[in-house]
């Protein structure tokens, strides 16, 4: 969903997701191991050394255009994947950070069990989708949809089209700053795989799968995890089936799964 905002409401095609989700998950990682398993300490500690990674990455790459953008973000992020590989006494390199635990909720009460971080989580997916529909449906919100269609018109209109893109980009990181600590509480191990440029490719695919809505990367991520871990349990070959479905996607539903689905239900029920 932080991307999403950035590619579906800004469009802005970033290639750098994977080193603000990494900046969160590594932030609540040394925090969980040196100082504090206190999960609101990792999610604060988090969500903001993911927000000022963003502000760096957007001070550097919104003054270019186009596929320029594109390619910076890509670099920028490599460019974490590389101080977390290499910065061997912060992050132990390519061996990871493990041993985290469970994260504590208040004081020595721990969230120990799957059953219990599933609701953790779906209560966190549940407030992030609530404040993007809030996000979204603002003058902001508006405000950067107008600047996808014609950024142009916009400045004229006098808005500051930079601030505008650069809050966005803020958002976004915060958004994936907060993955970020929620995968390192769940898989109690993260690497310099989480910065990789693997990740970040997963996640614009499963936005462009899905489409540019609030709703888009719920749908493409449900797509890619039942690609992932239903068929995968079957053949080898679940990046063939991938592979495949984006084709389709991109040939008969060009703006996303949702997109195209709305469009059908508007004509069933006569565009009302």
């Amino acid at each position: 969903m932080g991307l999403n905002l950035l590619v579906g409401y800004v469009g802005l095609i970033s290639l750098g997701q994977a080193g603000l989700f990494a900046a969160g998950a590594y932030a609540a990682a040394l925090l969980a191991t040196h100082v504090s398993h206190s999960m609101w300490l990792g999610l604060a500690a988090g969500i903001l050394l993911a927000s000022l990674v963003a502000a760096v990455f957007a001070l550097i790459s919104l003054r270019s255009p186009g596929v320029y953008f594109i390619l910076i973000t890509l670099a920028l992020s490599q460019l974490v994947w590389a101080v977390v590989f290499n910065w061997r006494s912060l992050t132990r390199g390519d061996d990871g950070i493990r041993g985290i635990g469970s994260p504590e909720i208040w004081y020595s009460v721990s969230l120990s069990g799957s059953a219990a971080y599933y609701y953790l989580a779906l209560l966190f997916f549940l407030l992030v989708l609530f404040v993007m529909w809030c996000i979204v449906r603002s003058p902001f919100g508006k405000a950067i949809v107008g600047i996808r269609e014609n950024e142009s018109r916009m400045r004229h209109l006098g808005y500051d089209v930079w601030r505008h893109k650069f809050a966005a980009f803020m958002i976004s990181g915060a958004f994936s700053g907060l993955a970020g600590v929620l995968w390192a509480y769940y898989a109690g191990y993260v690497s310099p795989a989480d910065a990789s440029f693997s990740v970040s490719v997963e996640a614009l695919l499963i936005v462009i799968l899905g489409g540019g809505s609030l709703l888009g990367p719920v749908v493409g991520t449900m797509v890619v995890v039942i690609i992932k871990n239903v068929i995968g349990a079957y053949t080898g070959r679940w990046l063939l089936v991938m592979g495949v479905a984006y084709v389709l996607c991109v040939l008969f539903t060009p703006k996303g799964i949702v997109s195209a689905f709305s469009v059908r239900l508007k004509r069933r029920t006569g565009g009302l």
